[in-house]
C-alpha cells in the first residue's frame, strides 16, 4: 500500500510552482462544500450494505455456538449479568388505606404484588389466583410497555376486551402473574443547574444510564421475569409454567424463553420479524451485535430446543413514533416480513404463526385458543368475566416512579464502582516496569478495544486513488484539499499543509489536527474559529507539515444515523473513523518530506474523543494530545448528578457498550503509552470540570510516572479559558518530543 503512495508523489512536491495539484495525484473534483454529504452519504450507504452481509452471515456465527454458548452470549448482549436473589419471595403490596387485593371476578383475585429480582431492584405487577381448586399452571404474561397490567386484566379501561390476554387465561383457570414494565412516557430531563434538557421516554432514560455499563433495560426487564419464573417454580405442585407476551412484552418473552429452558411454552405477540431496521426502531431497543449474530428466526430456534412449543401471533404491534426534542427518533410499526423470517426458522410445526390481525393484539380466537389447547385447556370462558376494580382511585405513576428510580439507582451504583472492575481488567499491565515489556504487553488489550467496544471492520482498505486540490497559498505554507477511498462508498478527506521552506530531501514531523462537532478542516486553518485558533496553520508556519481530516460526525441527525445503523451489528463511527486515519496515516507516511515515525495527533473536543481512541488502536500515531475533552468519562457519559453528563443532551450517539467494565480515559491513554501523551484542559470549559479531569488524569500520571518512570512523556497544562486550542503548553510539548529542528 506504501508504495503507491510513494511511486506518485517522488520525486518532489515542486511547492515553487505551487501546482493545482500534488504531482502523481488526480485532480479533485468535488466542491469543496459537498465533502461532508459526500461522505456521510458514502458511510449510510456503506453500513446500510454491511447491515446486510452481517444479517445473511448471523446464521454461520449462530450455528457454530453450542446451546450453552449461545445463551451466554446472548445474555451479554442483552445486559443481563446481574446476579438475580437465591430465593424469590412474593410480596403483597398494600397500605393502611388499601389492602393488596385490588380486584375480583368470579373466576379469580386480582392482588397487588412485588418481588425482588436482584441487588435492590424490584418487580411489580399484578397477581391473578384463579378460584377453582386444581394444580396450578401457571402463566408469567407481559404486557406492552404502555399497557398495565390492570389494562389487560380488564380491571381498567385501555385496552380492548378481545386483547385482555391476561384476563383471558385467569378466566380459564389459570394462574397469572404479569410484571410491569418501564413505559414510554415521554418527560423533560433536565440536569442539575441546569435549565432546559431533552424529552426523552422513561425507557430511553434507563438505556442511556445502563448501556455504557453493559447493562440494557431488556436484561433489567428480563431479570425481573425470570426472577418471576423463580417464584412461580418454586410453588408446591408447580408443574409448568407458560410466558406470553404483546409489543414489548412480547419481544421479552421471545427473549425469556431463548435463554431459560424451564419455560415449557411461549406465546409472541406482535413482535416476530425481521430486525435489519433495528437501527430504527426505538433507541431502547438497540442490542449491540444483535443482527449481526441473532436474527429473530435463530432466537426462535433457541426458543423451541427441545420441541419447547412456541406460537408466533402475527399481530400487528404497538404503533409508537418518538420524535420528541432531544431523543433519539424512533418509529415502531407492524413487525417486518413476519412469513420470511418464519420460513428461515429450523423449527419444526411445534412453531405456528397466526395469521397477522392489525386490530387485536393475542386474540381469543387464534394464539391463545392453540396455546389453551395444547398448554391444558381450562374450559369455555363464562359469561359473566368482567373483574371489578377494588380500588378507591387507580393511579399507576407511583409503582411506574418507584421501578425508575430503582433501575437508575443501580445502574449509578455500577458506575460507581466500576473504577474497581477497570482496574482488574489491566491488572495483567500493572507489574510491567519497563516501558519496552509494558508496549509488548498491549496489543490484546488494544484488540479488546477495537474489535470487541468500538466494532472492527474485517475488510481491506481499498487502493487510495489519492485526489488533491490546492485550497491555500499563503507566504508560509502551501495547502491542498486530500480525498482518499478507504471502503466501497467510504472516503477520507481533509487537508495538507507543507511549510514553503520544506526542501527536498528533509524529513519533517506532522501533526495531524482534529477538529470538534460539526467542525471542518478549514477551521483549524483559518481565522474565523475562536475554538481553534488556527491551531494547523501555526504548527505549519512552525515548520511542521499538519494535515486536517474531515471527521465524520457533522450534519447533525445524518451522522447520528450512522451510529444508529451501525450498533446492530456490533460497530460504531469508530469502525469507521479508525480505517479512514489508518489510510490517512498511509498516505502520510508516504509522502516524501514526512518523517514516518513522528506523526503526531492533536484534536479538540470530539476530536478529542478521536485523540482517546485512535492513537490508542493506531500505533502509527507516535503521541496523542487530547483538548477539551479528557475527563472521568464513564461519569460524564451516565452521571444523573453532574450538569455536564450525556444523560441530558441530545447526542445520544455518544454511548459505546460495556465501555465502564474495561476502558475509561485512564484506560485508553494507557494504550498509547509508553507513547506520549498530554490533555489540555481550560478552566471554563464546560465540557466537564477541574476536579473530574484530575481525578481521571492522576491515574495517567502514576501510570507514566510511577510505573513506567517515563514522567517526561506525560502532561497537562491548566488554563485560564473556555473550551478551545490554547496553542501553548501543547506547543511546546509537540516540540519536545517531535524535534522540529531536525529538519
Amino acid at each position: 500500500m506504501r508504495a503507491l503512495f510513494v511511486g506518485c508523489l517522488l520525486p518532489a512536491f515542486a511547492l515553487a510552482a505551487a501546482p493545482e495539484a500534488l504531482q502523481g495525484t488526480q485532480p479533485l473534483a468535488v466542491p469543496e462544500a459537498e465533502v461532508p454529504s459526500m461522505m456521510i452519504g458514502g458511510i449510510d450507504r456503506f453500513l446500510t450494505k454491511q447491515t446486510e452481509v452481517a444479517a445473511s452471515n448471523s446464521r454461520k456465527i449462530f450455528d457454530a455456538r453450542t446451546p450453552e454458548q449461545r445463551r451466554e452470549r446472548l445474555a451479554y448482549l442483552l445486559g443481563l449479568r446481574d446476579q438475580r436473589v437465591k430465593k424469590v419471595e412474593m410480596e403483597y403490596v398494600s397500605t393502611v388505606d388499601q389492602p393488596a387485593l385490588i380486584g375480583k371476578s368470579i373466576q379469580f383475585d386480582a392482588y397487588a404484588v412485588r418481588w425482588r429480582a436482584f441487588d435492590n431492584v424490584h418487580a411489580e405487577g399484578v397477581l391473578l389466583q384463579p378460584k377453582e381448586d386444581r394444580e396450578p399452571i401457571s402463566i408469567l404474561v407481559i404486557p406492552d410497555a404502555d399497557q398495565t397490567p390492570e389494562q389487560i386484566t380488564g380491571l381498567v379501561p385501555g385496552v380492548d376486551p378481545k386483547s385482555q390476554y391476561a384476563r383471558n387465561l385467569a378466566s380459564h383457570g389459570y394462574r397469572v402473574l404479569i410484571p410491569t414494565l418501564i413505559d414510554r412516557h415521554i418527560e423533560k430531563r433536565i440536569a442539575p443547574g441546569r435549565k432546559d434538557g431533552p424529552e426523552i421516554s422513561n425507557r430511553e432514560y434507563v438505556f442511556r444510564t445502563s448501556y455504557e455499563a453493559g447493562r440494557h433495560i431488556i436484561g433489567y426487564e428480563l431479570n425481573k421475569i425470570l426472577a418471576g419464573i423463580d417464584w412461580l417454580e418454586s410453588q408446591p405442585h408447580e408443574q409448568r409454567i407458560a410466558v406470553v407476551g404483546w409489543g414489548e412484552g412480547g419481544m421479552l418473552a421471545l427473549y425469556a424463553r431463548a435463554l431459560d429452558t424451564r419455560i415449557a411454552m411461549t406465546c409472541v405477540g406482535g413482535y416476530f420479524g425481521s430486525r435489519k431496521s433495528l437501527w430504527s426502531e426505538p433507541i431502547e431497543r438497540n442490542v449491540w451485535g444483535r443482527v449481526a449474530e441473532f436474527s429473530d428466526a435463530e432466537l426462535v430456534d433457541m426458543a423451541t430446543a427441545g420441541q419447547s412449543p412456541l406460537i408466533l401471533e402475527g399481530s400487528a404491534g404497538p404503533i409508537v413514533k418518538i420524535a420528541s426534542k432531544g431523543a433519539a427518533p424512533g418509529v415502531l410499526s407492524a413487525p417486518v416480513d413476519v412469513e420470511g423470517e418464519e420460513q428461515r426458522t429450523k423449527t419444526t410445526s411445534t412453531t405456528l404463526v397466526v395469521p397477522r390481525d392489525a386490530e387485536i393484539a393475542l386474540d381469543d380466537k387464534e394464539a391463545l385458543e392453540k396455546l389453551r389447547t395444547r398448554f391444558g385447556d381450562g374450559g369455555a370462558l363464562p359469561a359473566e368475566s368482567q373483574p371489578k376494580l377494588l380500588l378507591k382511585s387507580f393511579d399507576p405513576a407511583p409503582r411506574q416512579q418507584r421501578q425508575l428510580d430503582e433501575l437508575i439507582a443501580h445502574s449509578q451504583s455500577l458506575i460507581a464502582s466500576s473504577q474497581e472492575t477497570r482496574k482488574q481488567f489491566m491488572q495483567p499491565l500493572a507489574k510491567l516496569p519497563s516501558p519496552e515489556k509494558y508496549e509488548a504487553a498491549l496489543q490484546p488489550f488494544r484488540d479488546r478495544l477495537y474489535n470487541d467496544l468500538l466494532g472492527k471492520f474485517d475488510l481491506p482498505l481499498l487502493p487510495p486513488n489519492v485526489r488533491t486540490r490546492k485550497i491555500y497559498d499563503t507566504e508560509k505554507f502551501i495547502g491542498y484539499e486530500v480525498m482518499l477511498d478507504v471502503f466501497p462508498e467510504v472516503i477520507a478527506y481533509g487537508i495538507l499543509l507543507l511549510p514553503k521552506d520544506l526542501k527536498e530531501g528533509e524529513k519533517r514531523p506532522v501533526v495531524v489536527c482534529q477538529h470538534g462537532l460539526e467542525g471542518t478542516p478549514q477551521q483549524t486553518i483559518t481565522g474565523n474559529s475562536h475554538f481553534y485558533h488556527d491551531y494547523a496553520a501555526k504548527l505549519a508556519e512552525r515548520g511542521y507539515i499538519t494535515f486536517s481530516p474531515q471527521n465524520p460526525y457533522i450534519l447533525g441527525e445524518k451522522f447520528r444515523v450512522l451510529s444508529r445503523k451501525a450498533w446492530p451489528i456490533g460497530k460504531t463511527m469508530w469502525s469507521i473513523i479508525i480505517p479512514q486515519h489508518q489510510q490517512i496515516l498511509n498516505f502520510l507516511k508516504a509522502l516524501p518530506g514526512v518523517d514516518p515515525k513522528r506523526i503526531g495527533f492533536y484534536g479538540l473536543s470530539y476530536g478529542g474523543k478521536t485523540a482517546m481512541r485512535v492513537p490508542a488502536v493506531l500505533t502509527d500515531y507516535c503521541l496523542s494530545i487530547c483538548s477539551g475533552d479528557f475527563n472521568e468519562w464513564v461519569a460524564k457519559i451516565v452521571s444523573t448528578t453532574a450538569p455536564f453528563s450525556y444523560v441530558f443532551t441530545h447526542e445520544y450517539e455518544i454511548y459505546e457498550f460495556d465501555l465502564a467494565s474495561t476502558f475509561n480515559h485512564a484506560e485508553m491513554a494507557a494504550l498509547i503509552a509508553p507513547r506520549p501523551f498530554m490533555v489540555e484542559r481550560g478552566h471554563y470549559d464546560g465540557v466537564s470540570s477541574d476536579e473530574y479531569v484530575a481525578w481521571e488524569f492522576a491515574k495517567v500520571r502514576r501510570l507514566y510516572q510511577g510505573q513506567l518512570k517515563i514522567p517526561d512523556r506525560c502532561a497537562i497544562e491548566w488554563f485560564d479559558g473556555p473550551h478551545m486550542i490554547n496553542a501553548k503548553g501543547t506547543f511546546e510539548f509537540l516540540d519536545k518530543h517531535l524535534h522540529p529542528e531536525n529538519k
